[in-house]
Order: structure tokens, then sequence, then C-alpha cells
């Protein structure tokens, strides 16, 4: 099993933190408040531990589990400590409209993330198309949930989809991180659903294959 770092102590990260540490990896879970952190980790248990923020992260994989608005500032502060490291992108760069994004028209959020990384990690969109507490609970009605994942480096992928799969999920592999782009437009399909059809947030965006 492996070590498994994640920065942010929210929802997500608690998703997360959870099925890791269920399929038994051990979990550091690292926030810009201490506090946080240490209670994210007793959530977790299972030998769950706390990093300090900014430091080198102990785990395999570092999942970055903050807002999109604060994501970039806390990969620069990271800095050199995330070198040659295998980054999860979990975020959606949504903006206050719930229509449109903050990053540049001829950009997405995964290209910038790893425009702020050092030019030697790996970053991997993934996580990013399911609510906090539909990903917490693994499956709808007994089918495991969906994760759809982008990247550039197959190794990298290779070993994210390893890591979804030993969660109990289904690993979906869309391509290239530009395939990024699409992820996090199915963020917005996701709040439209909820602003005109759905109107809640228990569901999960996935793949049906007939037969």
């Amino acid at each position: 099993m492996s070590r498994i770092s994640i920065i942010g102590s929210g929802g997500m990260a608690a998703a997360i933190g959870g099925l890791a540490a269920w399929a038994g990896h051990t979990v550091e879970v690292m926030s810009r408040n201490p506090d946080n952190a240490k209670a994210l980790a007793d959530k977790i248990g299972d030998g769950a531990s706390t990093g300090t923020f900014g430091a080198t992260p102990a785990g395999d994989i570092v999942i970055l589990a903050v807002p999109y608005a604060v994501v970039l500032d806390v990969v620069k502060i990271y800095g050199g400590a995330l070198a040659g490291r295998l980054i999860v992108d979990i975020t959606n760069p949504v903006a206050s409209d719930r229509k449109s994004f903050v990053t540049p028209k001829d950009s997405f959020g995964a290209q910038e993330i790893a425009s702020a990384a050092p030019a030697d990690a790996h970053v991997v969109k993934a996580f990013n198309t399911h609510f906090s507490h539909v990903l917490a609970a693994g499956s709808i009605e007994g089918r495991p949930l969906d994760v759809f994942i982008a990247g550039d480096d197959a190794q990298a992928k290779a070993q994210v989809s390893a890591f979804v799969e030993g969660l109990g999920l289904r690993p979906m592999d869309i391509g290239p991180l530009a395939m990024a782009r699409t992820l996090e437009h199915a963020c917005l399909l996701s709040l439209g659903l909820i602003a005109h059809s759905i109107r809640h947030t228990n569901f999960a965006i996935g793949v049906n294959l007939p037969g």
C-alpha cells in the first residue's frame, strides 16, 4: 500500500482520506491550520497523521484538496517540495456566477497548476466530478463511482488509476491533461443540473456500458 498526502482539510479531503484509509493506505493530512489537519486525521483514524504545511509531503501521491481560489498559492508555497511528485488536482476553477471559469480563456485549471508546479512534477486531474458526500459513499445502488482521469504521463495515470481502483471506484482514463478542461466543464454540467433539473446533489456523473 502507498502513503497518501492530502493538502487540505475540507469535505473532499475527508472523503478521499477516508476511502484511502479504508483501502489500507497510510494518510498524511497537511493544512494551513494545524488544528484542522489534526481534526481530520483523527476523524480518518487508521494511523492517519499530520504533516507540516509547506514541507515535503511524505506521500507517493499528493492530492490538492483545497479550493481553486487558493490552490496556485499553495503550489507556490510548496515549491520545490513538489519536485518529481505525482500531484492529483481535484479542483474546479468555477466563477461565482457558476456559469464560467476564473482561469484565462486560453487555459484551464489543471494547466495553471501544472505551470505553477515544478517542471518535473506530474499533474493528473481526477475526482473533480463528484460531490464530497457522494464520493465518500463510494457507490450508488451498488455500482462503483466512475473517476475520470486526465494526464500527460502514462505512468502517473496508471498509478492514479490503481489508487482509484483500490478505493473500490472505477477509473476512466480520458486522455492527456488537456482533457482536464472537459472535466472542469463537467462541474458546470452538475451545477446546471442542480439549478434546473435535479435540484439536489445526491447524484454522480458516470458511464453506463450497455450489455
